[in-house]
């Protein structure tokens, strides 16, 4: 199979396009053939080795933990997909090897849900990490309630324009950051915008004088610190991006594979309750230029690489 893959941690450089072994169908994995795989943050701290100590890695690496495509050929102790399906899922394992920037992927049968026939592929690969990641940090770690404040960063990218809309369908008031070009778009979503820079924690604080109930940092760095500063005094403070959050009395988040809450985010999306911009679309040969886009962080909503489609 076609793929990208590289041999040794590095910048954007190092990866390569060019043929794999297709993968081996395991006993609980679906064989996808893959549609359309999202770029993440990760899939650079990946690359570049920064997850070295917490994941062994397997050279050749085939990098990517999104996906959405078609079941090819389940497995044999696979009940729950059928060929077909057409499916969405959050592929990541315990080691770095087999990902899905590729033109099939195994999937272990826990990391995936069936895709939201609203969705178009495209927009259904982006659902599922920025997707549970939005939604384990607002209902498992920061617990939020209808009627609290909710401060969300970098509101417009993929975590947080999810985080805007389901933190919105529990009830709560948003606050985002984001640059200015994109407040018209966090109105739509149904947040209150607010720009960054300077200034910003007295923003904050003429927005909620009585504090953030609930802040969720995908920025680190001053966010983080700013979000500190602005809780109320019992606020909950979480982040994805900056293990400082501890020193703040937060909680620090990693997304885990569930595919029962992928599948209630599938059910979210069918709704409408919940949907994915897609800002740019690559080819599978040019990952590297999708990831090099993805890295300079001025993204709205998901950057997505497609596969080429046979239906024969």
């Amino acid at each position: 199979m076609k793929a990208i893959s590289y041999s040794g941690f590095g910048d954007e450089s190092v990866l390569e396009y060019g043929e794999r072994p297709d993968p081996k169908v395991g006993p609980d994995t679906v064989l996808v053939k893959v549609r359309a795989a999202a770029v993440n943050p990760v899939d650079r701290a990946t690359r570049e080795g920064k997850l070295d100590s917490v994941l062994d890695t397997v050279f050749p690496v085939i990098p990517g933990w999104d996906v959405s495509g078609v079941v090819v050929q389940p497995g044999v102790a696979v009940a729950e997909f059928a060929v077909g399906d057409e499916v969405i899922g959050y592929v990541r394992e315990d080691f770095l090897s087999r990902g899905t920037f590729a033109e099939y992927v195994a999937a272990p049968v826990r990391t995936l849900a069936r895709k939201p026939l609203r969705l178009s592929f495209e927009e259904a690969a982006g659902l599922p990490l920025a997707g549970l990641t939005a939604y384990q940090v607002l209902h498992r770690t920061l617990r939020v309630q209808e009627g609290d404040t909710v401060l969300v960063h970098a509101a417009a990218g993929g975590v947080g324009s999810l985080a805007v809309q389901l933190a919105r369908h529990a009830g709560c008031r948003v606050i985002g950051t984001a640059s200015e070009r994109n407040h018209d778009h966090l109105r739509t979503l149904g947040a209150e915008p607010v720009a960054y820079g300077d200034g910003l924690a007295d923003r904050l604080r003429a927005l909620a004088p009585d504090g953030i109930d609930a802040a969720f940092d995908t920025v680190g760095g001053e966010a983080l610190r700013v979000s500190a500063e602005t809780l109320a005094p019992a606020g909950r403070l979480a982040s994805v991006a900056d293990p400082e959050v501890f020193s703040y009395g937060g909680r620090y988040a990693f997304v885990r594979p569930d595919a029962d809450d992928l599948a209630h985010l599938a059910e979210l999306a069918e709704q409408g309750i919940v949907t994915v911009h897609v800002d740019r679309v690559f080819p599978l040969a040019e990952t590297a230029a999708a990831q090099r886009l993805n890295a300079a962080g001025r993204t709205r909503g998901k950057i997505v690489v497609t596969v080429d489609w046979d239906p024969a």
